[in-house]
């Protein structure tokens, strides 16, 4: 009895050993994969972020729990601003959580780059950006965005950019450079654990955005200063008419 009870232990062990050891693997694998695939798409320097027309900003809080300003937030406002001003980017999507009246990611995040100089015109604000994957999600199927630039920390830009390609998005990330902060190992084993999550989310159980809603197309500012001219040249046509026919009855 006491023989037959240490070989079923050990049989139990021993399974249990093979499916950490399969867990673990398949956790390093999926890691290595969402790394892989995406580390072609990132430019580690501003000046070297390929320009387009609109930039996702990925929400995060202004302030940190402790009370001090969060450098993730403010570093990448300032890259943000920075690609407008430099004119790599026209437009600049801002997604973050709204789920409460007292916190507005998108709201503090608009504020922020209105006083570094952007344009209200060239920022949209998107109050449902719960997440990485529901940012992606509404920016192609609500925004109908085909094509972006992602703009996030070094250690968030792989899980973006697998997403949204996966979505079939033709994006690239733009790292929000800083230095590096005291809580950044936290943050990047976080990301080992969501990077699986993700995986999850687009290959296994079909995950779905929170919130969705009708279609609102992003009017870039160029295409708006488009319209508006061929507008004008409409009604100057108009006009060269009416004056063609005014002259053609005086003739008469």
């Amino acid at each position: 009895m006491h023989s037959l009870l240490l070989r079923w232990m050990k049989r139990l062990l021993m399974s249990l050993g093979a499916l950490l050891l399969l867990a673990t693997l398949l956790f390093i694998a999926g890691n290595l994969w969402v790394l892989a695939s995406t580390s072609r798409y990132i430019d580690g320097h501003l000046e070297q972020c390929r320009p387009t027309d609109v930039a996702i900003v990925f929400g995060t809080s202004h302030w940190t729990r402790s009370g001090l300003r969060n450098p993730h937030f403010h570093a990448r406002m300032r890259t943000s601003a920075r690609l407008v001003a430099d004119q790599r980017v026209q437009h600049l999507l801002l997604s973050g959580d709204n789920r409460t009246q007292a916190y507005n990611e998108p709201r503090a995040m608009w504020r922020d780059l209105y006083r570094r100089g952007v344009a209200a015109d060239q920022l949209t604000m998107d109050f449902a950006g719960f997440s990485t994957y529901d940012t992606l999600v509404r920016a192609r199927d609500v925004f109908q965005l085909q094509e972006a630039l992602l703009v996030t920390q070094s250690w968030h830009l792989p899980r973006a950019l697998f997403i949204g390609r996966a979505l079939g998005m033709d994006v690239t990330g733009c790292i929000a450079e800083e230095q590096p902060a005291a809580d950044e190992w936290r943050l990047r084993a976080r990301e080992w654990v969501a990077r699986i999550a993700t995986v999850g989310d687009l290959y296994l159980w079909g995950r779905e955005p929170y919130f969705l809603g009708p279609a609102e197309p992003i009017e870039l500012r160029r295409s708006k200063d488009a319209r508006e001219a061929s507008e004008v040249l409409e009604l100057d046509g108009v006009w060269l008419l009416q004056d063609r026919l005014e002259s053609g009855r005086e003739t008469q």
